[in-house]
C-alpha cells in the first residue's frame, strides 16, 4: 500500500529514459485516467492563456502558440498519454484497457469539441486568418489555413443548436468506432481451428505446421491450432488440400461480426454511416464524401470515380481472363463439373502459379529470415539516405517482441527512435500500421525535437525449430510500413501539426507504397536474401521466377482494391438516411469491380476497419491514387539507378521531410518536375507494354 501511495505517475514527471522515450516498464493501467484528466486541465489552462491575452491576436500569440512549437508548455501531457494509450489499444490491449477506453472516449471527445467550439478561441484564430500581422512563409500560411479550416470543419460557424447536434454526433461516433474495433478483435481472436489428426494437415508446408503446433503448445493443447491471424490463415487457404476445412476457415473470417451475438457490427456500421452523413450535412455539405474530399488531392467525388472507373476499364478484361484460367485449372484437376468457390480460389490460384512459373512464396521463405530482412531494410535506408540503426536495449518497450532502435543521420546526429513490433498475439489487432509515440517539431529556441515512430505488423512467428521466416508479401509489408516510418523520421518542419505523416490522406500512402517497389529488385535482394541454414544467396533462377510471376493476378488484385474503394464511396456519397441491409447493399456497391461470384451470407463491411474506425472513411481510394504516384516516382529512380543518392536526396528533401507544409502536388512536382501519369502503373502491372 505504501508503495502505491508514494509512487509518482510516470506521465507527470520527467521520463529520464534514453531520448525521453516512453517508460513502458513503469506505466500501469491506473496511470492513464489521472494523466488524461490532468492533460485536459492543462490544455484548458493553456487555452485560457490564449483567449485572455489582452494583446491583438497575431500568428505568434494565437496560431503558433496553439502548436507544440512553442516549447515546454502544458500541451504536451495530453498528447503524450493519448499517443501511448491509443497505440497500446491496437498493439497490446486487454479487457481492462478496453473498459477504460469506453469510459474515456466521451470525455476526450467532449474536450475536443470544447476546444473546437470555443467561441473566443475561434474569434482570435479568425482574426489572424483575416488580418495576418505580417507576411507569412509557406509553412506558416499552411498552419494558419489548417488551423482556421480545422475550426470551421469542426463546427465553429454553427449556431448553438447546431453545436449541440455536432457534440452528440461526434460523441456517439467515437464510441461506436471504438465498439466496432473491440468487437472485431474479439471475434478474430475467438476462432480456432484445432486439428488433432495429422492427415488433415495435408498440403501444408512445414512452416505452417510448425507455427500451428507452436500455437497449440502455447495454449496448452495437443495437435495444431490455426487462427484468423493472417500468418496462420493465408497459408492454410493457399496450401491445404482439405476443402471442408478451407471452407470453415473462410466462412469464419468472412462472417465475423454478423453473428447474432454481442460482437455484431451490422447496426453499428449503419449508424456510423448515418452519423457521418449528418455531420457533413450539418456543416453544409451534401454528403460525407464531399466533406472529406475538400481536403484531398482528388478534390471531389467525380475525380475519385474517374480514377476507379479508369482502373476498372483498364484492368477488368485481364482480371476476367485471370479468373477463367484459375477455373480451368480447377476443372483440369477436379473434373469438368467442379465449381470454384471462394475458399477454393487461393488454392487453385497457387496451383496455376506453380504450373505457369514453378514458383510459390514458400520457395523464398528460407531466404527471408526476419533478422536478415531487418538488416536489408535498414541497409537500404543507409544506401539511399546514409542513415544508420542501432538497437538500444535500454529503451523500454511494451512487449518482449518489440525492438527499439536509435536512428542516426549521415552526419552522425541523432535522427529518431524507431520501434518495431513484428508478431501476432492475443491483445493485438490484425494487419500492419505505423504510428508515433512522439512527433517532430522545432521549438521557439530552434531545438529540433526528434520523433519516436513505431511500426506494428503480424508476421510469421519463430518456432522452437526455426527462426521467423517471412514470405515475399511480408517483406513488402515491412517495406510499406517502413516507408511510413521514414516519412515520420525524416520530418523536419517547425510545426508539429504539419510534421511527418500529417498530410492529406491520398498522399500519405505514397512514401510507403514507394518502398514496396524495392522488394523484387535483384540488387536489393542480393543484400540480405541468404538461406537461413546454408548462407547461400537467393539463386538467380528464383529471382527470375519472381520477376516472371510478378504480375500474376495483378489485374485481379487491382480490382479487389477498387472494389473496396467503390464500397467506401457508396456508403459515404449517400444523401439520404441509410436504411438498406448492409450485406445486400455491399454486394451491389462493388459489383462493377467483381469478377467472381459473391456469397450472400458473407460481409466485408463489418470488419472493414479502415472505413469504419480507421480514418479512411470516403478515402479508401487513396491506396490506388497513391499507387499511381508511387509507380511514377519509382520510374524516376529506375532511370537514374534505384540506389542513386542524388535522386534519393531530392526525394527526401522535397517529399519525405516536408510533411504537410505545402500542397502535396506542389511537393510532388518539385521532385518529379511535372504531374504524374497512370502510364508507369499500367506498365508495372503488365497492362500496358
Amino acid at each position: 500500500m505504501s508503495e502505491n501511495l508514494n509512487r509518482e505517475n510516470p506521465f507527470f514527471v520527467a521520463y529520464n529514459t534514453p531520448h525521453d522515450t516512453v517508460p513502458f516498464d513503469r506505466i500501469r493501467l491506473e496511470d492513464y485516467e489521472p494523466a488524461f484528466m490532468e492533460g485536459i486541465r492543462r490544455d484548458n489552462e493553456e487555452i485560457d492563456k490564449i483567449i485572455n491575452n489582452p494583446d491583438t491576436p497575431t500568428f505568434e500569440n494565437t496560431i503558433a502558440f496553439n502548436d507544440h512549437s512553442m516549447g515546454e508548455h502544458y500541451y504536451d501531457l495530453l498528447d503524450r498519454v493519448s499517443n501511448v494509450f491509443s497505440c497500446l489499444m491496437s498493439a497490446e490491449t486487454n479487457d481492462d484497457m478496453e473498459a477504460l477506453a469506453q469510459k474515456m472516449s466521451p470525455i476526450l471527445t467532449k474536450h475536443a469539441n470544447d476546444v473546437c467550439l470555443n467561441v473566443k478561441l475561434f474569434e482570435r484564430v479568425k482574426y489572424v486568418h483575416d488580418h495576418p500581422n505580417r507576411e507569412l512563409n509557406a509553412e506558416e500560411k499552411m498552419l494558419l489555413d489548417k488551423s482556421y479550416d480545422g475550426f470551421v470543419r469542426s463546427g465553429a460557424l454553427l449556431d448553438e443548436e447546431g453545436k449541440k447536434k455536432l457534440r452528440k454526433i461526434t460523441e456517439e461516433s467515437s464510441m461506436l468506432a471504438l465498439q466496432f474495433s473491440q468487437n472485431l478483435l474479439k471475434e478474430t481472436k475467438a476462432f480456432e481451428l484445432h486439428i488433432t489428426d495429422e492427415a488433415q494437415l495435408d498440403g501444408l508446408p512445414d512452416t505452417a505446421r510448425d507455427a500451428a503446433r507452436q500455437t497449440a503448445k502455447e495454449k496448452g493443447v495437443e495437435g495444431w491450432i490455426f487462427t484468423l491471424d493472417y500468418p496462420s490463415y493465408s497459408p492454410f487457404m493457399t496450401y491445404s488440400t482439405q476443402r471442408e476445412l478451407r471452407k470453415k476457415m473462410y466462412m469464419a473470417r468472412n462472417t465475423e461480426c454478423i453473428h447474432d451475438n454481442s460482437e455484431n457490427n451490422l447496426e453499428i456500421c449503419k449508424r456510423l454511416i448515418n452519423l457521418r452523413r449528418q455531420l457533413a450535412q450539418l456543416l453544409g455539405y451534401d454528403t460525407y464524401a464531399d466533406y472529406v474530399l475538400k481536403h484531398r488531392m482528388a478534390s471531389n467525388v467525380e475525380n475519385v470515380y474517374k480514377l476507379l472507373d479508369d482502373l476498372i476499364a483498364a484492368y477488368k478484361p485481364t482480371a476476367i481472363k485471370e479468373v477463367e484460367e484459375i477455373e480451368a485449372m480447377a476443372r483440369k484437376m477436379e473434373g469438368e463439373d467442379f465449381v470454384v468457390e471462394p475458399w477454393d480460389f487461393g488454392f487453385y490460384s497457387h496451383k496455376l502459379q506453380m504450373e505457369k512459373y514453378n514458383f510459390d512464396a514458400e520457395m523464398l521463405r528460407p531466404y527471408f529470415q526476419l533478422d536478415k530482412v531487418i538488416e536489408g531494410v535498414f541497409g537500404l535506408a543507409h544506401r539511399l539516405y546514409g542513415i544508420t540503426f542501432k538497437e538500444n536495449k535500454e529503451i523500454p518497450v511494451y512487449h518482449p517482441d518489440v525492438k527499439a532502435f536509435e536512428v542516426f543521420d549521415e552526419d552522425g546526429s541523432f535522427l529518431a527512435v524507431f520501434y518495431a513490433d513484428f508478431h501476432p498475439r492475443k491483445g493485438k489487432q490484425g494487419g500492419a500500421w505505423m504510428t508515433e509515440f512522439k512527433g517532430q517539431w522545432i521549438d521557439d529556441k530552434g531545438v529540433n525535437s526528434r520523433p519516436h515512430v513505431s511500426v506494428v505488423m503480424n508476421f510469421t512467428k519463430p518456432t522452437a525449430e526455426k527462426p521467423a521466416l517471412l514470405t515475399l508479401g511480408e517483406v513488402e509489408t515491412f517495406l510499406h510500413e517502413f516507408g511510413h516510418s521514414l516519412h515520420g523520421m525524416f520530418a523536419n518542419t517547425k510545426y508539429a501539426t504539419l510534421s511527418g505523416t500529417n498530410v492529406w490522406w491520398d498522399f500519405v500512402e505514397l512514401p510507403s507504397q514507394f518502398m514496396e517497389n524495392y522488394a523484387t529488385e535483384k540488387e536489393f535482394l542480393r543484400t540480405f536474401a541468404f538461406h537461413y541454414q546454408t548462407g547461400e544467396p537467393l539463386p538467380d533462377e528464383l529471382i527470375t521466377r519472381i520477376h516472371q510471376s510478378r504480375n500474376y493476378m495483378a489485374a485481379y488484385g487491382c480490382l479487389r482494391q477498387v472494389s473496396f474503394g467503390l464500397l467506401d464511396m457508396a456508403y459515404y456519397t449517400k444523401k439520404e438516411e441509410f436504411t438498406d441491409d448492409i450485406i445486400s447493399f455491399e454486394k451491389k456497391a462493388w459489383a462493377d469491380a467483381m469478377v467472381t461470384p459473391q456469397l450472400p451470407d458473407t460481409c466485408m463491411t463489418v470488419q472493414f476497419s479502415h472505413i469504419m474506425a480507421g480514418g479512411y472513411s470516403a478515402g479508401y481510394y487513396s491506396y490506388k491514387w497513391a499507387e499511381v504516384l508511387d509507380a511514377d516516382a519509382f520510374s524516376v529512380f529506375k532511370k537514374s539507378g534505384i540506389f542513386d543518392k542524388t535522386t534519393a536526396t531530392r526525394w527526401r528533401r522535397e517529399v519525405l521531410s516536408k510533411g504537410g507544409t505545402e500542397h502535396p502536388m506542389v511537393l510532388y512536382k518539385r521532385f518529379r518536375g511535372g504531374e504524374p501519369t497512370i502510364d508507369a502503373l499500367l506498365e508495372r502491372d503488365g497492362i500496358k507494354k
